[in-house]
């Protein structure tokens, strides 16, 4: 490694810790803003749920490649290209702060939550895009660069202080404690009797009020907020940008033509494609994993702990990075992330207490492996970099339009998931109708399994091996 690009464990670890916030609040959002929406919010039918969910995902992914435009025109500052991104630090706080506040009117509430969620995914775009391509920022070697990629644990940890924030605090926001401890079939709360018992019980003293619903999620997203402030800081303090490699020719190649190249790149294309069925599939598990284990589960005293559970798994990252390091980033990939496949389904044919932190375990397994996926991209850069050796200073297409795939496929399929509840869902039930339990069983099991198995099909074509990895380092160093 050329010292002059060597990167000291302060410079890694702050660049992790900038990555961190991002996934606290992606967590937070992930597992708990689709029942904050039909739960808590209120004046929100499941329709009005998912359009929020899916216009949100997808003006953010719009948002994407225009923030990637943006910095492949941008100049060299005193800091740095990519690090004025701190500046929307503040108000992405407000935004999602204002995201978690129930209003005082009721009449606008779809509005609200529209506007902030989409003033959010705006504002996290704006930090994200420039912050994934600062990877090919900190330094030309490749090995340095996979480092820090494996000092990304702390955005594991982020997502695992995301989930212990939002889930211990409001936690008890949906106990529901006015519903009984052991099982009710959908035919006692059907009847006339049934629904009295439960209409008594709701308005009893025992039931946590609503106004304290609404506190505990905004205590929570004010923690959160703090914590995305310090971390930036962290970052902005601790990382310096550098220009990456400089090809000697003084040819430029202009936007639309380096976007029409990095879109007929074949291994861009292939990573991308199974990245994208991958997250989508996370996604669905994430986003109806509490939903599940309160209505279809019967683990609603027990979903904050096994969210935990799953989360506390994946800081195996470091054992995946000496996987990635023997056998290859692909085979790496391509066995973690098949290793969910079976307790994804265990969970929903065996739902109790027990298999359920077994499952918890082994999927954090999984997940952990997934995110070691986009430390392939900056392989694909220097293959594309080496292809086109005129095309510069356009890194930011390839992880803008990375982004803006995954997070399309994801809002489609959120809302989608979202609107499958909307014929039986009743907010606040006990329980819940057997289509609308039966459509969760599906969201969790048979489409995420559905979708690992084409993304890892279309993993099995990524031409990227170590050998060819190792042959265009070399092949770089002389250009």
């Amino acid at each position: 490694t050329d010292l002059s690009q060597k990167l000291s464990l302060c410079s890694k670890l702050c660049f992790a810790i900038g990555g961190a916030p991002k996934e606290v609040a992606a967590s937070a959002t992930a597992f708990f803003l689709q029942i904050y929406l039909l739960d808590v919010a209120q004046q929100i039918n499941a329709f009005q749920a998912s359009m929020v969910l899916f216009i949100g995902k997808v003006w953010g992914a719009v948002t994407d490649p225009v923030v990637g435009f943006f910095i492949t025109k941008s100049k060299w500052t005193r800091i740095g290209r990519l690090m004025p991104m701190v500046g929307c630090t503040p108000f992405l706080v407000i935004s999602y702060f204002y995201l978690w506040y129930v209003p005082p009117f009721s009449g606008g509430r779809f509005i609200w939550y529209l506007g902030f969620y989409c003033l959010y995914q705006t504002l996290i775009t704006c930090f994200h895009v420039p912050y994934s391509a600062l990877t090919m920022f900190l330094s030309t070697d490749q090995k340095e660069r996979d480092s820090a990629t494996a000092y990304m644990t702390m955005e594991v940890l982020g997502t695992l202080v995301g989930a212990a924030i939002q889930g211990q605090i409001v936690a008890s926001a949906h106990t529901l404690k006015h519903c009984p401890t052991n099982n009710m079939s959908a035919g006692y709360l059907g009847n006339s009797s049934g629904a009295e018992i439960v209409k008594s019980l709701v308005h009893s003293k025992e039931y946590l009020s609503h106004a304290l619903q609404k506190q505990v999620y905004t205590i929570a997203a004010g923690v959160i907020g703090g914590v995305f402030v310090i971390c930036t800081v962290v970052m902005f303090l601790g990382v310096k940008e550098r220009d990456p490699y400089t090809p000697k020719t003084e040819k430029q190649v202009s936007f639309q033509q380096a976007f029409i190249l990095v879109m007929r790149h074949g291994p861009y294309l292939t990573l991308t494609a199974a990245f994208l069925f991958i997250t989508v599939a996370i996604q669905l598990i994430q986003s109806n994993f509490v939903l599940f284990c309160t209505y279809a589960a019967d683990l609603r005293d027990h979903f904050q702990n096994i969210v935990l559970t799953i989360l506390s798994a994946v800081i195996s990252i470091p054992l995946w990075q000496w996987f990635l390091q023997r056998f290859g980033k692909k085979t790496a990939a391509f066995c973690g992330i098949t290793w969910i496949l079976p307790f994804t389904l265990m969970l929903v044919f065996i739902p109790n207490v027990i298999v359920a932190y077994v499952v918890a375990v082994s999927s954090g397994l999984s997940v952990a492996a997934s995110l070691l996926m986009p430390s392939m991209l900056p392989d694909v850069v220097d293959d594309f970099r080496l292809a086109n050796p005129y095309c510069k200073g356009h890194e930011a297409i390839f992880y803008s339009f990375y982004v803006f795939f995954t997070k399309f496929a994801s809002g489609i399929s959120l809302g989608v998931s979202t609107l499958c509840l909307f014929a039986g869902y009743d907010t606040g039930a006990c329980k819940q109708p057997p289509p609308v339990v039966y459509t969760l069983k599906l969201l969790i099991g048979a489409a995420p399994v559905a979708f690992i198995v084409t993304g890892l099909m279309i993993l099995l074509f990524y031409p990227i091996s170590e050998d060819v990895r190792l042959r265009n380092k070399l092949c770089l160093e002389e250009l």
